[in-house]
């Protein structure tokens, strides 16, 4: 399947009001804002999206206000993964309905699964849509992490184009990089380690801190594509005591946070997230005014 994605994905927080409810016009000024600086995809309904928080009929309202309000201006790619392959498919079909440009399916997360079961559970998926499919392997927060001969597998059904790997392990991103081949693309799903995935091929980055530092995060992944790489080097090391600091706590706390004190008004977290604890609040402060947010 042709696909092609580069640079930096942010991983969109998704805007609530006080009441907890989503807050769509929230929403559209931080997608409006993201078109006008650089952002190359909008991600929603991910992990920092708080997707596992929000009830069927929110995720799916959420990816079709997303793509009205992006209006065609920026790829939007629809986090539709669950634990039940029913439900998977349910979000994945009207995201595909309702114009996302590609999806975004973590693995299954706390029944897990065996080699056979996901590659079953993403056949399926695959076999319901026609828009490519971007693997999530996050297994410090699923408890499950895709083998790579699991991975092989995967890569040969044709919707399936790549995947964001967060598993921080470089090793093992190599070996999918290998075994995979250059045409399985490989995204980053850590901000700390955007120059070593792209140094092993990778594409880019899906990203948290783009969150705050749209811009910038883009130009890391510019750099590098252009060979500028001292340049994408100096940049990430700039950044990376930030990009530490939004993962002090449980991702999206600290970033919500952040965008908070800055002023963005992207509202609470829903429990079981919760207020940042005061000593790690005041360790990210300080994190901040070293790269002038604060």
């Amino acid at each position: 399947m042709n696909w092609e994605f580069s640079g930096s994905g942010v991983a969109l927080v998704t805007p609530l009001h006080q009441d907890e409810s989503i807050n769509y016009e929230k929403l559209a000024s931080l997608i409006n804002y993201h078109v006008e600086h650089d952002t190359d995809a909008i991600v929603v309904a991910g992990t920092t999206g708080e997707a596992s928080t929000l009830t069927v009929e929110e995720h799916k309202e959420l990816i079709k206000q997303s793509v009205k309000i992006a209006d065609g201006r920026i790829p939007v790619i629809a986090g539709t993964g669950s634990n039940e392959t029913p439900l998977a498919i349910e979000l994945s079909v009207q995201a595909e309905e309702v114009g996302a440009s590609s999806l975004l399916i973590v693995t299954p997360y706390y029944n897990k699964t065996n080699n056979k079961g996901l590659i079953k559970h993403y056949e399926a998926i695959a076999d319901a849509v026609n828009i490519p499919i971007i693997l999530y392997n996050v297994p410090g927060r699923t408890g499950m992490n895709i083998s790579l001969s699991a991975m092989v597998e995967l890569s040969k059904i044709d919707k399936i184009v790549g995947v964001k790997e967060a598993s921080g392990d470089i090793s093992y991103a190599l070996e999918i990089a290998r075994l995979c081949g250059e045409n399985f693309a490989i995204i980053s799903g850590n901000d700390d380690i955007i120059v070593p995935m792209m140094a092993i091929g990778g594409k880019g980055v899906i990203s948290v801190v783009a969150n705050i530092l749209p811009r910038e995060t883009h130009q890391i992944t510019q750099f590098f594509s252009e060979g500028k790489t001292k340049e994408a080097i100096a940049l990430q090391l700039k950044y990376n005591g930030f990009i530490n600091s939004l993962f002090y706590e449980t991702n999206p706390i600290p970033v919500k946070t952040a965008m908070n004190l800055l002023g963005w008004e992207v509202g609470p977290l829903r429990l079981p997230l919760y207020h940042m604890d005061e000593q790690a609040l005041e360790r990210m402060k300080a994190e901040m005014r070293k790269v002038g947010l604060l």
